[in-house]
């Protein structure tokens, strides 16, 4: 790659041609401040906030969307950038609602650490005459508070170039611009899929998370209740951030022991319902297959990609899977299976899911979700929640011993684990369904072909006689794209895995929020992933058909996959909605 050489603070700095200014200072070790800029998201240089000086321009230039040339030099901190960045501040803060203390972005809101970084007063000199605007709480997954909005465009670019959504954008001009849906209609009445991509982004508490945290410590504290907890795959790689801890910290053990210390009667794993999910969608392919149902099939592990398949893509309802997702199949096992062993009323017990995906609380909503003629799980809660209730309760996280998840519903495989990533669900699926097809072990468990963090991804297996043509993409533009391309005739495969978030639940909208000066040269998707597949290579067992306790389910209660009663309790099904 051809490179140029500047200087920036009169230090020579060599990097690739077509670095922007941002990313050369970046190589330099300086960081220069932005806030409204994500690479390859938002890269609209309003904010002004990243302006630096280059010798020989006439004004200040904004170094997110400025290119690198031979020989520029560039000032980072001269006395007329500072003042100029605090004055950018000052506009800002001028419109903002300044309830640090009650907002749930304070200590971790990129406006609030540039505001204090720069001196600005929380009494701003440019104050006037602000709008005022109602919390939009009408969806089931989120608030909008535009009082605390910074109109940076990050949550509209992730919902419309990442998601393919575009639900939201601004309306009306000048002093009155804010951020919405179309004709001020409600988000809840929108074609929001509930990803929570938006509330990632935002570097401010303008969007966030329903937080159901008094609804759980209610519950734990009720006497006549059972209270029982699952965890997602992904979780365990998120959380440390939350306290301290490097991008990508496994900290299952730890995260085992604080929930029990938070009074769970029960601490169990949805990697279990993970590999139960391959045990009955795995099944579901292969009848589909060798029997000519509806193909491809599609996973329907992401709420947020089902909700988008009923509003957008209607017409491949009847290929998605119909399986439900992990987290219900756990619900629903818990409130029969498990329920009939501990002899517990399923009234009786309050099953709450620790997720990455916002989306997963307007799942437990949904039609057909109740085995047990209640709802499978009664209380989702994000990654984001669960490290709000350790730092209420007063638990100090680093400092908890690692522990395990109680049997029978804790034991799982690193076929489960690896349902965080994208790619994973696809992998763990091939991996039962080859040898169950073929009848033969296989020698190599990793189908590196359906890894790693490129949107839309495909292969094709040779399976005995038999080639199988599968596709895995994450990020919903994508799987529009991936959809366009079959309606249309330009693709054809028998399997889909699609995840709502890009690069899987790794990236969830309930994991912890990291600021775009790290999201900006930090791929956290990956780091994450990382993690995921090396907690896979370490476990005794990769096969989900390989769980004992899975097994034990079939032998004592379920029968066989794809049984009826497998159907009765672990299938759903779908409704084609409007367009909004």
């Amino acid at each position: 790659m051809e490179q140029v050489t500047l200087k920036i603070n009169g230090i020579s700095v060599t990097v690739p041609k077509d670095y922007t200014i941002l990313q050369a200072a970046h190589d330099a070790g300086i960081e220069i401040p932005t806030l409204c800029y994500l690479k390859d998201i938002n890269e609209i240089g309003a904010c002004r906030m990243c302006v630096v000086e280059v010798k020989g321009a006439r004004s200040m230039a904004a170094a997110c969307v400025h290119p690198v040339s031979e020989g520029m030099e560039v000032v980072t901190n001269s006395p007329a950038i500072l003042k100029a960045r605090k004055t950018n501040l000052e506009l800002v803060l001028s419109t903002h609602e300044r309830k640090c203390l009650s907002c749930v972005r304070s200590g971790d809101c990129e406006l609030q650490r540039l505001c204090k970084e720069y001196g600005v007063d929380d009494e701003t000199k440019y104050a006037g005459d602000n709008q005022h605007y109602d919390i939009d709480d009408s969806a089931p997954h989120m608030f909008r508070d535009n009082n605390k909005c910074i109109l940076c465009r990050r949550c509209v670019a992730a919902c419309k170039n990442n998601q393919g959504v575009a639900v939201i954008g601004p309306n009306e001009r000048g002093q009155a611009t804010h951020i919405g849906c179309a004709f001020e209609t409600p988000l809840g009445e929108t074609n929001c899929v509930n990803c929570g991509q938006c509330i990632t982004v935002c570097p401010t508490g303008a969007l966030g998370e329903k937080d159901s945290t008094d609804e759980v410590f209610a519950a734990i504290a009720d006497p006549t209740k059972h209270v029982v907890v699952q965890t997602a795959p992904s979780v365990r790689v998120a959380l440390g951030e939350a306290f301290g801890m490097p991008v990508g910290t496994n900290v299952e053990g730890k995260m085992a022991a604080a929930l029990r210390r938070l009074g769970f009667d029960k601490v169990f794993d949805t990697d279990f319902a993970a590999d139960l999910t391959i045990m009955e969608e795995a099944n579901e392919f292969l009848d589909r297959f060798k029997n000519g149902g509806t193909l491809p099939i599609i996973t329907s592990c992401s709420p947020g990609w089902v909700k988008f398949c009923e509003h957008f893509f209607p017409e491949f309802i009847p290929n998605l899977s119909s399986c439900k997702s992990p987290q219900q199949m756990f619900g629903a096992v818990t409130k029969t299976y498990y329920a009939q062993k501990m002899g517990i009323d399923p009234k009786d017990i309050v099953c709450v899911s620790v997720m990455p995906c916002t989306a997963k609380k307007f799942e437990i909503g949904r039609e057909d979700q109740s085995a047990a003629g209640v709802p499978d799980v009664d209380i989702a809660i994000t990654t984001r929640e669960l490290a709000r209730m350790i730092k209420r309760a007063g638990l100090m996280f680093d400092r908890l011993p690692d522990e395990g998840f109680d049997d029978p519903l804790g034991e799982s495989t690193g076929a489960g684990v690896i349902f965080g990533a994208t790619g994973g669900v696809m992998e763990a699926a091939l991996r039962t369904a080859v040898e169950t097809l073929t009848g033969e072990e296989l020698g190599k468990l990793d189908f590196n072909d359906v890894r790693g963090t490129k949107g839309i991804k495909e292969a094709s297996y040779k399976i005995g006689n038999i080639e199988v043509k599968v596709a895995v993409c994450s990020g919903l533009a994508n799987a529009k794209k991936l959809l366009t391309d079959i309606k249309e005739g330009r693709a054809n495969y028998h399997f889909i895995e699609v995840m709502a978030c890009p690069g899987g639940c790794v990236n969830g909208g309930g994991q912890p929020i990291q600021p775009a000066s790290l999201r900006n040269f930090v791929d956290i998707r990956e780091v994450r992933a990382k993690t995921i597949y090396e907690l896979d290579a370490s476990m005794p067992l990769r096969k989900s058909h390989a769980n004992p306790s899975v097994q034990k389910l079939y032998q004592e209660f379920l029968g066989e996959p794809g049984s009826h009663k497998a159907h009765e309790i672990l299938h759903t099904s779908y409704v084609e909605r409007d367009l909004y």
